[in-house]
């Protein structure tokens, strides 16, 4: 059987990146875990979930962008947390979100899920969604940014 997301209908438009990220905070981000969500699996890989039998329709599935390993998706996000690609929206003492790309270029969003222990879960940004643009335009600044501090 081939699942087809549906385009979703509205998409979070409170969704901000950080003006700036300390190297403290980086530094302390690091320590993130990935717990999962089976709402946004077919496959469930090595990451202990149980996908649901009949999938929200518009959920943004992992197996798209072929995200089938725990390892793989939190590497996504330690990335995204290197490059200062949080949210400026805070529960407790961590981003709301924090997105990363895959090396085909996807985007991938993580949501928290546990702040005590700093756990998220995350999915591909759909293609359709008009925050892509602004996650591109950061992450091609922190790409550059890098390049300069590298030389």
């Amino acid at each position: 059987m081939v699942h087809f997301a549906m385009a979703r209908s509205s998409y979070n438009k409170k969704r901000r990146l950080a003006v700036s990220v300390s190297d403290d905070e980086r530094r302390r981000l690091l320590a993130i875990r990935y717990g999962g969500n089976p709402e946004h699996k077919r496959n469930p890989g090595d990451f202990g979930l149980t996908p649901p039998a009949q999938p929200e329709p518009d959920s943004s599935l992992c197996d798209e962008i072929a995200v089938f390993k725990r390892a793989e998706a939190l590497a996504l996000l330690v990335e995204g947390v290197r490059r200062g690609m949080i949210s400026e929206q805070r529960v407790g003492d961590f981003p709301q979100n924090i997105w990363g790309r895959t090396p085909a270029g996807r985007f991938v969003e993580a949501q928290l899920e546990n702040r005590g222990s700093g756990t998220y879960h995350g999915y591909p940004v759909p293609v359709q969604d008009p925050f892509l643009s602004t996650l591109e335009a950061a992450w091609q600044r922190a790409v550059r940014m890098n390049d300069e501090t590298d030389s």
